[in-house]
């Protein structure tokens, strides 16, 4: 109904509607499909388009059982352990990534140095700032962005969102447990302990098999786009994390792939969105082991 308000009034009733129903589809699912070629760059300076766009996928990546949650208690203090790590986490990912965006492009003029005023500018960085998480939606032109933005955005797509959400990458709780788990162990601790609970050695573990298993398909996808695609590593690398996390933003090498590059892509989109810890149950054969060796120290790092 929000962006039939604002659609309909430009495109007429019927087109307008339809549009509204498709961007609503799209953006909560975090599919990132848009009818036209460039995205939703035609809205870049529109706050209720922006806002409500970014309301809806926002709303998806969080996940149902948290949104669900946050209706349902209200209050801080009876939120669970889980819902206050997702929120808290994606708001730090938020807020850092529109700031960074905002700093890296404000003089940029590909991007937002093209716009006129502190607010255009500021709208267009929160936007492109939450949406590398699995949206695929951009304002901007991702091959006009910097460097800078470029490798951060690198991060926020292998990131994604928050487990059982429309979101994909790695998830928001394996990037926060990896995190806490490092602070712990610089700190001396053998536990890991938030918001006086603490962490179970199979979520410890599962957490690292994710990420490892999402950083191998990742390498491997990258290593083959490299012999059978040329173009530039920054972009091939792109390409890849941004399947990975079934996002959906390019810098131009999507029409460059050609049949064998397609294939990978596919891949690891289909890696991506299963859940590369949801694909390696699915192929290995689970034995838990009834033998119990002795421990032995290991040199690391």
């Amino acid at each position: 109904m929000l962006l039939a308000m604002f659609m309909v009034p430009e495109l007429g009733w019927t087109e307008g509607v339809y549009q509204a129903l498709f961007y609503t589809v799209s953006a909560f699912n975090n599919a990132g499909f848009a009818l036209s070629a460039d995205s939703l760059s035609a809205y870049v300076s529109h706050p209720g388009i922006s806002l409500s766009i970014t309301a809806l996928f926002i709303t998806g990546g969080l996940g149902y059982i948290v949104v669900m949650e946050l209706v349902e208690k209200r209050r801080w203090s009876l939120l669970s352990v889980y819902v206050k790590v997702i929120v808290l986490t994606t708001l730090a990912l938020n807020v850092i990534a529109v700031l960074a965006i905002l700093i890296l492009e404000y003089d940029n003029p590909g991007t937002l140095g093209a716009l006129e005023g502190g607010w255009n500018k500021l709208l267009a960085a929160w936007f492109q700032g939450v949406t590398p998480r699995t949206a695929g939606f951009n304002t901007l032109d991702i091959s006009a962005l910097t460097a800078g933005s470029t490798v951060l955005m690198l991060l926020l797509m292998f990131i994604g969102g928050a487990p059982n959400s429309t979101a994909s990458g790695i998830k928001i709780s394996t990037f926060f447990i990896l995190l806490t788990a490092t602070r712990s162990f610089l700190k001396g601790n053998l536990a890991v302990n938030f918001f006086g609970r603490s962490l179970s050695r199979e979520s410890l573990l599962k957490a690292l098999a994710t990420a490892t298993t999402g950083m191998a398909t990742i390498f491997i996808a990258v290593w083959m786009l490299a012999i059978l695609v040329e173009d530039d590593f920054l972009n091939i690398a792109f390409e890849v994390v941004s399947a990975f996390g079934t996002v959906g933003l390019s810098r131009g090498t999507t029409s460059e792939l050609g049949t064998g590059g397609q294939l990978v892509i596919m891949a690891v989109m289909l890696i991506g969105r299963l859940g590369p810890l949801t694909l390696g149950y699915t192929l290995t054969v689970r034995r838990k082991s009834h033998v119990q060796y002795a421990t032995t120290e290991f040199p690391v790092g």
